[in-house]
């Protein structure tokens, strides 16, 4: 099943389509239908097979991105990962509790993005023509990678018309991967519904306090074009940005911004969140 989902959207890969305008991004557009669920529900979603994928070809680092070891991740790690997607896909996802539900988009939409990736690697970036023909173009973000509940869903579907409108939490941000240097780091543990706002707030921390998040200069603030291209999901303007950066921010940057009120520049690699081979420099 999965591989002939992975056959449609190369399809729409190839076919192309409308880029939207540099520094634009697809805005929270609620799919009414996955509003569905059950409050009561005690049931939960094994993600084991995720966390030894992870175990296996993460690298997590002190200081910087965390790495993917795509180049290792041979036929047999290819067919568990397929097949975490597959179990998934097979959950009927409007039964289970709103926090079970989150965990499960996020980890669904990170173990997506990995499998876009190791279908065409080796790549530079995940905007590479052989995957994504543009900014924020039809691929791999608007292709159709997977099915649930008898919906084809894109990358977009779960990002902009799930878990935004629906949760309207601007962690989402750092939980999503979209397999970049300059995107919060992919976590070396699957979210999991019973330790969400810890994982979460672990995250935010994690980016907002590393230079790719944000970063003081001269008196000057850079941030991640994440906070740009989704400014309304943190307040709205610049203050709503740094009232955000505060609020996790550690000692340091805390008193790096006393006195500023606005965002000087902004930045973004889109270099592959790569990891070199083992014995490799």
């Amino acid at each position: 099943m999965l591989q002939t989902i992975k056959r449609l959207a190369l399809a729409t890969l190839l076919a192309g389509g409308t880029a939207l305008p540099v520094q634009a991004a697809p805005a929270a557009d609620l799919w009414p239908r996955w509003q569905a669920h059950d409050a009561a529900s005690t049931a939960t979603i094994d993600h084991t097979a995720w966390a030894a994928f992870l175990d296996a070809y993460l690298v997590v680092r002190p200081d910087g991105a965390n790495l993917m070891r795509y180049g290792e991740v041979g036929a047999d790690g290819r067919r568990k990962l397929d097949a975490y997607l597959d179990r998934l896909a097979g959950v009927e996802i409007s039964r289970y509790s709103r926090p079970v539900q989150f965990a499960y988009w996020v980890n669904l939409y990170n173990a997506l993005t990995v499998d876009v990736v190791l279908a065409h690697y080796p790549v530079e970036s995940i905007r590479d023509i052989d995957i994504s023909p543009g900014w924020f173009a039809n691929g791999p973000w608007g292709a159709e990678v997977i099915t649930v509940e008898g919906a084809a869903l894109t990358l977009n579907d779960i990002e902009h018309r799930i878990l935004r409108p629906i949760w309207q939490d601007p962690r989402i941000h750092y939980a999503v991967n979209c397999a970049s240097i300059g995107c919060p780091d992919l976590r070396a543990e699957p979210y999991t519904a019973d330790r969400l706002d810890r994982q979460l707030d672990a995250a935010a921390r994690a980016y907002v306090n590393d230079p790719r998040g944000a970063e003081v200069a001269d008196g000057a603030l850079t941030v991640s074009k994440i906070y740009i291209w989704y400014q309304e999901d943190f307040g709205g303007s610049d203050a709503g940005v740094i009232r955000h950066l505060r609020q996790y921010a550690d000692a340091e940057l805390e008193a790096q911004l006393d006195g500023i009120s606005r965002i000087a520049d902004s930045r973004y690699d889109w270099s592959l969140n790569d990891a070199p081979a083992r014995g490799g420099s």
